[in-house]
């Protein structure tokens, strides 16, 4: 089978995390290969009468879909699909509608509530909000549509007293955080992350994985922010390591964990893979960080290793998303 391979083009200079869509590339082709189809590396851009002539050129029979956004930005990450749906070209992972709910932050916090998904409570700054309850405390300020931890670094957890000051911390960091941002409640504890994959009975929670906050001086923030992810010489990145191996008493919340993934995967309709970030507070209760519909297929990254920790190899991967394809009529393919 033919199979393109889209990504999304590069800005430039590129940035560490943008920079990785290219090893993912260079991964799911190779996969492909070794699975006996025609892989095709294409890249997408603005420029979408060139992106159409380049599919119009190859003609696939289907796509695997790795566009994490565009011009730089998260936030037109569901364009890529839209367009594939608009051209009948069945592709990979999650609908341009899921890609959607859940690269809005903002949006996927709001449908979790409604699904009652726990979720930490949170505020975009928008002026009706004044008029809600405020707890002071300490907020996480994040951008609404940028992954990758981007902007997210210790100084990102901010103290706070009343809704004014919030408003003054959200807005001194939007440069940094590509625009648009809101704040979220800071939840202290153990972060989790759990990987979903389709399968052929149906999607199977991978194995979970604790991010370890190894040798942390005490008054240093627990947080995975863009160091812990793309700097190999800073001390975040060496001291987060990810672990499979929990105690027996961890087995009820890990248990939890995958109830509550589950209903994350039917909730916003995911596809192919995803992964669902948690963290779990002091006393036990688990709270939705994010929902991620389409998490970096990159062979050291931690879907992967949730997939081999389940005995998967990397091809073995691979065909499982592709299998959870839809065809052009909506069926999943064969």
């Amino acid at each position: 089978m033919r199979i393109a391979v889209l990504y999304n083009e590069l800005s430039q200079p590129a940035t560490p995390d943008e920079e990785d869509v290219l090893v993912q590339v260079e991964a799911v082709s190779s996969a492909l290969s070794e699975l006996g189809h025609e892989a095709v590396a294409i890249s997408f851009s603005l420029d979408l009468r060139k992106s159409l002539a380049s599919l119009g050129d190859l003609r696939p029979e289907m796509l695997f879909n790795l566009v994490e956004g565009l011009d730089g930005s998260g936030r037109l990450i569901h364009l890529a699909p839209s367009l594939l749906d608009h051209l009948g070209i069945p592709y990979t992972g999650s609908s341009a509608e899921a890609i959607f709910l859940t690269s809005n932050k903002p949006i996927a916090k709001t449908w979790m509530q409604a699904s009652k998904i726990p979720t930490p409570p949170w505020y975009s700054g928008r002026p009706g909000e004044a008029r809600l309850p405020f707890s002071p405390g300490q907020y996480i300020v994040k951008s609404v549509w940028e992954h990758a931890s981007v902007g997210i670094e210790e100084d990102s957890v901010v103290e706070v007293g009343d809704w004014p000051e919030l408003c003054r911390q959200m807005s001194r960091r939007r440069g940094i955080l590509g625009g648009d941002c809101f704040a979220e409640a800071y939840i202290e504890g153990r972060e989790f992350n759990l990987s979903m994959l389709a399968g052929p009975s149906g999607m199977k929670v991978l194995p979970a994985a604790e991010i370890r906050f190894d040798d942390y001086p005490r008054h240093r923030t627990r947080l995975v922010g863009y160091r812990a992810k793309w700097d190999a010489e800073s001390f975040e990145y060496a001291h987060t390591p990810r672990s499979f191996q929990f105690a027996e008493a961890d087995a009820p919340l890990i248990c939890r964990l995958k109830r509550i993934a589950s209903r994350c995967w039917e909730a916003f309709g995911l596809n192919g893979y995803a992964r669902v970030d948690f963290r779990v507070d002091p006393v036990g209760n688990p709270w939705v960080l994010e929902v991620n519909a389409n998490p970096c297929l990159s062979p050291d990254a931690g879907f992967f290793a949730a997939a081999a920790e389940s005995g998967l190899s990397y091809p073995q991967m691979i065909r499982r998303i592709l299998e959870a394809c839809p065809a052009p009529d909506g069926v999943p393919g064969e």
